[in-house]
């Protein structure tokens, strides 16, 4: 039976409750938009332990992403195991279980889409529905999913044909960081992850990446060839992109000083800190707190 399409205004009953957390856009629920390729919703949920998705359809075509967290997929009687940079998609008369593991919660990113050419455009890049695959380079789509949902909150008069060309964007990314079957099994695919993750969850006291290697029991060199072979960037400017985006949020507070984020993130003078800051997002930190 096909879900009810809510209607204008109203959020889709086909989001879930089963989330501690969410960010959500939705574009056009109604069905009312005509057009090759539209961008209906989209966001990124934290789920709950209990997490529990069992469709037997959908309405729209639909791509799943997980960003953290580990569980089960069942998608057209096949069943996968869920892990970070694990990308699936879904759409009309694809029976589909998503479940996560209650210890390691799924963080996972979405988009649903419709038109003539969402078909086309899965199946033409290795996505038709009903497949899951593993990319190599999970920051790589992190990048353009959330890039999707800020134009989608957005809700400007362009946001509509924003959201469908970075939608392209965005399966055209994962087909080309797309890892194959034997690359992500390796030991070498998991000793990448390793290290990302554990980059992500200490970047604000490392200082170097002495102290990633020697944690992950690995040296730099073989750090950065691993990520040279995985991801779309170096460890050290991933580690600077998670560090700067920690000083946005600082530097939005009325009373933060750039001395302070700065002593905080590890840096040793502001001076530094304000070049890698401008180095990722263009300006200053003392531009950027004017523009807030």
């Amino acid at each position: 039976m096909r879900r009810k399409i809510p209607s204008e205004g109203e959020q889709p009953e086909f989001f879930s409750t089963q989330v501690s957390e969410a960010r959500r856009f939705y574009l056009d629920t109604t069905g009312r938009t005509r057009g090759p390729l539209t961008v209906v919703c989209g966001g990124c949920e934290h789920c709950r332990p209990g997490y529990q998705i069992d469709r037997r359809d959908f309405p729209f075509h639909s791509i799943e992403f997980v960003a953290r967290g580990r569980g089960a997929l069942t998608l057209a009687g096949r069943e996968h195991a869920l892990s970070p940079g694990k990308v699936f998609s879904y759409g009309p008369g694809v029976p589909h279980l998503i479940t996560t593991d209650a210890n390691a919660p799924l963080v996972k990113y979405f988009v649903d889409f419709k038109g003539p050419d969402a078909r086309r455009l899965l199946c033409r890049y290795g996505l038709s529905p009903g497949t899951a695959t593993q990319v190599a380079s999970p920051e790589a789509i992190l990048r353009v999913f959330d890039d999707l949902i800020a134009n989608g909150e957005n809700d400007s008069r362009y946001s509509p044909l924003l959201c469908a060309t970075i939608l392209q964007q965005l399966v055209l990314k994962i087909a080309e960081t797309a890892a194959t079957q034997e690359a992500h099994t390796t030991a070498a695919f998991s000793t990448y992850q390793t290290c990302r993750d554990f980059i992500r969850k200490n970047c604000l006291a490392i200082r170097n990446l002495d102290e990633v290697a020697g944690p992950c029991r690995i040296d730099t060199a073989y750090l950065c060839r691993l990520f040279r072979r995985f991801d779309d960037q170096s460890p050290y400017q991933y580690l600077m992109r998670l560090k700067m985006t920690a000083a946005a949020q600082r530097l939005g507070a009325p009373d933060a000083r750039v001395k302070e984020v700065a002593y905080d993130l590890g840096f040793q003078d502001a001076f530094h800190f304000s070049r890698a800051f401008k180095k990722v997002f263009g300006v200053s930190p003392d531009a950027f707190r004017k523009l807030r």
